[in-house]
């Protein structure tokens, strides 16, 4: 990897970390299409530290009020006595799944579900579920029904996106997109549903990124420039992720996922020609 590279890839990984349209499927295809190496799961775990910061930069006063209130709760022998806590705690379970099938199929993750036939089978398949997700919402609101706001969420909601997040260690499925989705079937308003996977996210990046540096430490730390790849890759992936928070919960307040709907459909049948073609190896 050079340096051009390390910032293409920060960039895609902080402008489709948050949008539903899958970060780890834009850094499986693109390098191939531009016939650079696969830069592997790894990588992708590692730089998303970045957008992990953008996330808790962003939400920094959700953050606080939350980890406050957790450890108020705690103290007090009341867990579950504020709204803050209880939100808190839901982001802990909501949490286990992907860590748990995330361990039972590590080997899978980074080998075999990283072939671009898993890819763009997941991006149709996720795509065709957040479109009956919208209709769902679309029929609630013709009926005069409101979409849950943050506060509303309880342990049902909390654990079905949970459960919709782990979907989201098949390449190509998208962490944004599968919480959306689940928020969206459990009458979470978009913004909110949005909201709630950006706060779901932070543990299990935080504990990929932190795994795989601990795991990769040694190639790394080998040249200088692999250390500089990571560090640009990461720091555009920051910057790049904070605008991409901002603009996809203001775009939510007024619009449908309809254009990432449509964007999925385009680049994974788009990429099933390139391999039934023969110009993309899988």
């Amino acid at each position: 990897m050079n340096i051009l590279q390390a910032i293409v890839l920060g960039i895609v990984q902080g402008l489709t970390e948050f949008l539903p349209i899958s970060s780890s499927a834009h850094l499986r295809f693109l390098p191939a299409i531009l016939g650079w190496e696969d830069p592997g799961a790894a990588f992708t775990a590692i730089i998303q530290i970045g957008t992990l910061i953008a996330v808790l930069l962003y939400f920094a006063k959700d953050i606080a009020s939350i980890t406050e209130a957790v450890v108020s709760g705690i103290l007090r022998g009341k867990p579950f006595d504020t709204t803050e806590a209880k939100t808190g705690w839901m982001i802990a379970v909501g949490t286990l799944p992907i860590v748990l099938f995330g361990l039972l199929f590590k080997k899978d993750i980074e080998t075999t579900l990283r072939s671009l036939y898993w890819v763009s089978a997941s991006m149709i398949l996720l795509a065709i579920l957040l479109s009956i997700a919208e209709r769902h919402t679309r029929t609630r609101s013709q009926q005069g029904l409101r979409g849950k706001s943050i506060h509303e969420i309880g342990w049902k909601e909390a654990i079905v996106i949970g459960l919709a997040q782990a979907i989201a260690l098949i390449p190509g499925s998208s962490r944004s997109g599968v919480t959306i989705t689940g928020g969206l079937f459990m009458n979470l308003d978009r913004e909110t549903a949005a909201r709630y996977s950006f706060l779901l996210s932070i543990p299990s990046v935080f504990a990929a990124g932190i795994y795989e540096l601990y795991k990769t430490r040694a190639e790394i730390m080998a040249t200088t420039q692999n250390m500089v790849d990571i560090a640009v890759a990461t720091l555009c992936a920051g910057i790049v992720g904070y605008l991409s928070i901002a603009f996809l919960l203001n775009y939510l307040r007024r619009h449908t996922t309809t254009i990432f709907i449509a964007y999925r459909l385009l680049v994974g049948t788009a990429l099933i020609v390139l391999i039934a073609t023969g110009k993309l190896q899988p």
